[in-house]
């Protein structure tokens, strides 16, 4: 009879671990769908590595996230929505780009702030934006072959 208490008192203390850890990692994330905050959008050419929920930052500093991406099938760029925390105003020259967190890193949502005194307000959209860029494209000019230009055939890089 020991020895099932004994089981029964370690099995509490590892749920009891693991809910404390999960409570600990969702602090302060939002493991909802519902983002609070005022709307932005933008369009991209390519939004490679960016989801539903992936953050978005200036200076390094969490201020929304990525609500919906969708395909506009007239310009085929992708229409993105952002939700910004409420406070945060942005300039209407800002520019918003997709960047990642170094070679191997993961992407996030950038918005490089503007100088103009008008900011963007609920549903606007940011015009400046740049996609995300292509690993591959990036390696190809690192490795000397030009856009549009194919190695020789049988020639060391």
């Amino acid at each position: 009879m020991s020895e099932n208490r004994v089981e029964v008192l370690t099995g509490a203390a590892v749920l009891a671990v693991a809910v404390g850890f999960f409570l600990w990692a969702g602090q302060g994330h939002s493991f909802g769908t519902a983002a609070s905050g005022y709307p932005l959008k933008a369009s991209f050419r390519s939004v490679e590595g960016i989801t539903v929920g992936t953050d978005v930052r200036m200076a390094g500093v969490k201020v929304g996230s990525v609500t919906d991406i969708a395909l506009n099938p007239q310009t085929f760029f992708a229409d993105t929505t952002v939700a910004m925390k409420p406070g945060v105003d942005i300039p209407d020259d800002s520019q918003i780009l997709i960047a990642t967190e170094g070679l191997l890193g993961g992407a996030f949502v950038e918005i490089l702030p503007g100088g103009s005194p008008v900011n963007l307000g609920p549903g606007e959209e940011i015009v400046d934006t740049q996609g995300a860029v292509s690993a591959l494209g990036l390696m190809m000019k690192f490795a000397g072959a030009k856009d549009g230009e194919k190695a020789p055939e049988g020639a060391a890089p």
